[in-house]
């Protein structure tokens, strides 16, 4: 029998809410469920949310009784907000976090690099913001909570599963015991430790590093700037690096490499992180500052992958697919690509608006996504954590030189996350004109943001199908891309129109986005009227074209939904 902690964890800046048990007895009916989601980390919640704005509904099964313990992921890229922005978070983070762009890299007391992260006027959200997971969680929560196509249970565990041709059977344990639960699909979401991979004797690919790092959540008030900042090879813990940040409520990050041979066991007694973290504000000019200790914990770094996401009716996502280090901010980073892609590939095969296709894609795409981020974080790693011998050796001629050659410092960038372009999916379509643009979103990236007014940004007009940004300064959408437009429509698939250039609605578009100064035909690389680009539901480009008709676009959707 499931016995989750019904006490509320402690926490210096956060208040846990404890939830009731789901409890079958009180719940008799049990139908076979269209998606059952196992995990209510960032990855599960948003995964729900994001099958809900297609219409599907789902059950998000948490083993625990309340959100998880600890700041945990605590920086989120401008991405990542541009997709909480879609299930309708965003602003609850942006108005509790802390956002920043720079970075800091000291050796030996020496400041040896400064990282700055783009922005410019036509970004909604900042490239980082700082903020804990909890606090995450508990949006995201409270959105599901908001949606009649979302069910949390709480303290419900997987147990069993089993798999069928149409259908996965469970067992799910609760306080009261254990009940059958049926699904169509099941989505593992059930983080690192992923007890259904384990149930399911699945191998992940890739490697780990050597050494440990420890995370450190501490209270204090120190008047610095809400920046990164990486410290190596420091007198007090040689050879190895340090990190902080500054999260909300006064709570600082310190994150640092134990020495070789030390066991995360000795590592996190009281004694030995009193020692370091005193040392580590010492080094920075704050010896004898009072701290207070929230939480702490030890990790390794990383870099493995699952070769399939899609295994028969079970679907892997976030952590329970990949492990990546931290380095670069990567992981619910990616976890909530992940559950952007999920979401609509896996809702339009449930819809029948694609063939089973459509999710090997999700899987193949996912993939690849997460090898870039193995292949990139890898150097990180190397360069933060190095492996003994040659590499250790390069990371240190590389610091030794930094102090006096302005050549290698950019050594010390740190690869920060970025949104994946699926360059070469089969969904994009091979006969638009995108090799013929100058600029502008390729084949497979994410759209860029377009600033139309003082608080009005392209991303908040974009809807949760496929969109077509449509260029033009007539008076309507011609009458052969509007029979496309409604065929598409007949049977089902969402696709809006949103016209941009014209002063006035243009017949037939869903919105008209005006564009007196041309600045958004700049940015998307537009030279005159009758361009187009076609926006995938997860905003991804699958097609774009200087010329656009209707042969064309009926091409494109075609190859965006494989039957």
């Amino acid at each position: 029998m499931h016995s989750p902690s019904t006490e509320a964890r402690p926490s210096i800046y956060y208040r846990y809410k404890v939830h009731k048990p789901w409890l079958a007895s009180a719940h008799p009916a049990q139908p076979r469920h269209p998606v059952v989601i196992a995990g209510s980390g960032p990855a599960g919640l948003v995964t729900a949310l994001e099958l809900a704005r297609h219409g599907v509904a789902s059950v998000i099964l948490t083993s625990e009784l309340q959100v998880s313990q600890g700041s945990r992921a605590i920086v989120f890229t401008r991405r990542s907000m541009e997709i909480l922005q879609q299930v309708g978070v965003a602003d609850r983070m942006t108005e509790n976090g802390l956002p920043w762009r720079f970075g800091n890299s000291y050796y030996r007391g020496q400041h040896v690099f400064r990282m700055e992260a783009p922005h410019d006027p036509d970004d909604r959200f900042f490239p980082m913001l700082n903020i804990q997971q909890q606090y995450l969680e508990e949006y995201l929560l409270d959105a599901c909570e908001a949606s009649p196509l979302i069910e949390v249970r709480w303290g419900n565990k997987v147990t069993q599963v089993s798999q069928q041709p149409d259908h996965v059977a469970a067992v799910i344990d609760t306080p009261e015991g254990p009940y059958p639960l049926s699904a169509n699909w099941l989505i593992a979401a059930d983080g690192g430790r992923s007890e259904i991979r384990s149930m399911m004797n699945l191998q992940m690919e890739g490697a780990s590093y050597e050494g440990f790092f420890v995370i450190a959540d501490i209270k204090i008030d120190l008047p610095l700037p809400t920046e990164r900042l990486a410290y190596f090879d420091p007198e007090w813990n040689r050879g190895n690096t340090i990190l902080m940040h500054r999260e909300p409520h006064g709570i600082w990050r310190v994150d640092y490499q134990l020495p070789k041979g030390e066991s995360p066991e000795e590592a996190l007694r009281p004694e030995s992180l009193k020692a370091r973290i005193d040392a580590q504000l010492a080094m920075i000019g704050f010896a004898g500052k009072t701290w207070e200790m929230d939480w702490c914990s030890v990790y390794s770094a990383r870099t493995l992958t699952l070769p399939d996401y899609v295994q028969g009716r079970v679907i892997f996502t976030g952590d329970a697919a990949h492990l990546l280090p931290i380095f670069g901010v990567r992981g619910a980073n990616t976890a909530f690509q992940d559950a952007q892609s999920l979401g609509w590939h896996l809702a339009f095969v449930l819809k029948g608006l694609a063939g089973p296709s459509l999710l090997a894609n999700h899987s193949a795409e996912r993939v690849g996504a997460a090898r870039e981020i193995i292949h990139e974080a890898g150097k990180s790693t190397r360069f933060m954590a190095p492996p003994a011998g040659g590499f250790a050796l390069l990371r240190d001629a590389v610091l030794s030189l930094s102090l006096s050659q302005q050549f290698v410092r950019p050594l010390y960038h740190w690869r920060t996350s970025r949104p994946h372009a699926y360059t070469h999916s089969v969904l994009n379509s091979c006969d638009d004109d995108n090799p013929l643009f100058t600029a502008g979103p390729g084949h497979g990236a994410p759209p860029q943001n377009i600033r139309l007014a003082a608080n009005d940004f392209l991303l908040d007009h974009l809807g949760g199908g496929f969109d077509l940004l449509y260029f033009t300064q007539a008076q309507a959408v011609p009458a052969q891309l509007m029979q496309v437009v409604g065929k598409a429509r007949a049977r089902g698939v969402p696709l809006r129109i949103l016209a941009v250039g014209a002063s006035q609605p243009v017949q037939g578009a869903d919105d008209t986005l005006a564009d007196a100064d041309g600045h958004f035909r700049q940015r998307y690389g537009v030279p005159a009227s009758g361009a187009a680009y076609l926006l995938r539901p997860d905003q991804h480009v699958c097609a774009r074209w200087l010329t656009l008709d209707a042969a064309r676009l009926q091409a494109a959707l075609d190859a965006a939904l494989p039957q």
